[in-house]
């Protein structure tokens, strides 16, 4: 028994212990298959996905993108309107026409002339005769070569014409010397009279004159173009051999919003960096104008005929400030009536801007609070009124009590006209031959009224000079010193492209494509 007890314990306890080590198993298994179930469900992200390529591969590719160029650069056009360098429109019809027709000289950067269609000039010693030598080898997009019968009647339609006739009033002949040279007589002393010669040089008349240009017109049954001149007398290289030029309808912004057309000329003055709307890879280059802003002073008002106050109000005026904050940087502080880019600009005549400098000049004019001056501005143009208000107020705070008085073309005609003001906020284009007569002498922009006998004298000596930068700096002293306007700012031209599809572009404010030759231009390759 003792035996057959002994046998059944170790059977007992073999079978206890095989079922022991199934149960351990099977716990093994339970727990093995929950955490490979709980395994799965937390890292889902273990699993390879199902993709041609890796994740950064698909990045490289997505920012690797081939941007949507255009088929043809574009740039808008009216067909109803001509496109005579002389006549045609303001905005992008001359623009169009700045590719065709080219001027004796170009405006460069600076504001500056530089030789053109002529190739060397003389003047007499007063500078009130010129003859200009034409440069050799200049053909029309016909093939036909320019002579100086074509630049003299160019420029006998400009005098007649209402754009340029102003500015040419001082011709008083023009004469051809032989095919390739003119001489022209000025009825008065000018040292700076070839900046006023960028006037475009055309043959015939009629809607679309032939140019010398780097581009010709084309028409076709399927619309307009502008196509490389073949008989492009410089030889150089133009971004594109075709331009296309649209003539859908709608506003120009819209039509350059949706891609259209690729580049527009505008003013992004008082409107931020890029006008409301418009969406996509833009951008826009600033080029300097001659249009100056500036306050007028009242001649026929009683206290604005004290020159240390006028002074006083000329240091008053955080110019810098200004342009800032209601222009949106899109222009340049001046003190002079000459653009700070050009070389003749005295920079280092500058005043500081300084309220304390300000309180100190108005105590020193013997000024005296009394009646509120008024400061006359054209109630339709808003950036000028901002403009406007800002210095009145800053004005009123420094102790010069003043309020601005914004009226409606007429009335504001009608108030200049009436000498019912003490200051007012103008704009004038200026040319580039910085003759300030028509600004500070007889001329049609005197809104003051003045006649001053030192700078009557200081801007015929500038006129004569063949030192046109020290005669520019005796002329600013007398304006500084008599302080009969208030200069403010010169205002930038603004062009607006596409950024995939125009670079290297550097505008001037005459013309769009000034660096054409260097500029890239971006089109879909031909198939």
């Amino acid at each position: 028994m003792g035996n057959q007890a002994c046998v059944k314990n170790i059977k007992d306890r073999k079978i206890f212990g095989s079922a022991k080590k199934y149960l351990i198993i099977l716990f093994c298994l339970c727990v093995l298959f929950i955490l490979c179930g709980c395994q799965e469900e937390a890292e889902p992200e273990l699993e390879e996905p199902e993709s041609p390529m890796p994740v950064q591969e698909i990045r490289e590719a997505e920012e690797e993108k081939e941007p949507d160029l255009p088929e043809w650069f574009a740039l808008p056009y009216e067909p109803n309107s001509t496109l005579d360098p002389i006549t045609c429109p303001d905005g992008m019809q001359r623009v169009v026409a700045s590719l065709m027709y080219e001027g004796l000289f170009k405006l460069n950067y600076n504001l500056e002339p530089q030789n053109w269609l002529c190739e060397s000039y003389d003047r007499n010693g007063d500078c009130s005769m010129y003859t200009f030598q034409l440069r050799d080898g200049v053909l029309f997009s016909d093939g036909s070569p320019l002579t100086a019968a074509d630049v003299r009647n160019s420029i006998e339609r400009a005098r007649d014409s209402e754009r340029y006739g102003q500015r040419l009033r001082q011709i008083s002949w023009i004469y051809v010397e032989d095919n390739n040279a003119i001489t022209i007589g000025l009825t008065e002393s000018n040292s700076g009279f070839p900046a006023l010669l960028d006037i475009p040089i055309s043959r015939n008349v009629g809607s679309v004159p032939l140019g010398t240009g780097p581009y010709g017109y084309l028409w076709e049954e399927y619309g307009s173009w502008l196509i490389a001149n073949p008989y492009w007398w410089t030889g150089g290289n133009r971004p594109v051999e075709r331009i296309r030029l649209d003539e859908s309808q709608g506003a120009m912004l819209y039509r350059f919003s949706s891609r259209d057309v690729h580049l527009i000329s505008t003013s992004l003055i008082g409107s931020g960096e890029i006008p409301a709307g418009l969406t996509g890879d833009i951008r826009y280059q600033d080029a300097p104008d001659t249009a100056l802003h500036y306050l007028a002073c009242n001649s026929n008002s009683e206290i604005m005929q004290n020159a240390a106050f006028r002074r006083a109000l000329s240091l008053g005026i955080n110019r810098e400030n200004l342009v800032s904050a209601f222009l949106s940087g899109h222009a340049a502080a001046a003190q002079f009536p000459v653009s700070p880019v050009c070389d003749l600009y005295p920079s280092d005549m500058e005043s500081a801007y300084s309220p304390f400098t300000f309180a100190s000049a108005l105590s020193e004019s013997g000024y005296e609070a009394g009646r509120n001056l008024i400061l006359l501005v054209n109630a339709e143009n808003s950036f000028k009124i901002s403009m406007a208000k800002s210095i009145a107020e800053s004005f009123t705070i420094a102790g010069v009590p003043m309020e601005t008085r914004v009226l409606p073309w007429d009335e504001y005609q009608a108030s200049l006209y009436g000498g019912d003001y003490d200051l007012c906020y103008c704009e004038a284009r200026l040319t580039a031959d910085w003759n300030l007569w028509p600004l500070l002498g007889g001329g049609n922009l005197n809104i003051g009224g003045w006649w001053d006998g030192w700078l009557i004298g200081q801007m015929e000596t500038f006129a004569a000079s063949n030192d046109r930068v020290s005669a520019m700096r005796d002329l600013c002293e007398a304006i500084r010193t008599q302080a009969v306007i208030l200069p403010i700012c010169f205002g930038n031209t603004s062009v607006l492209m596409h950024a995939d599809v125009v670079e290297n572009l550097r505008p001037t404010a005459a013309e769009p494509f000034y660096n054409l030759t260097e500029c890239a231009i971006h089109t879909k390759p031909a198939a």
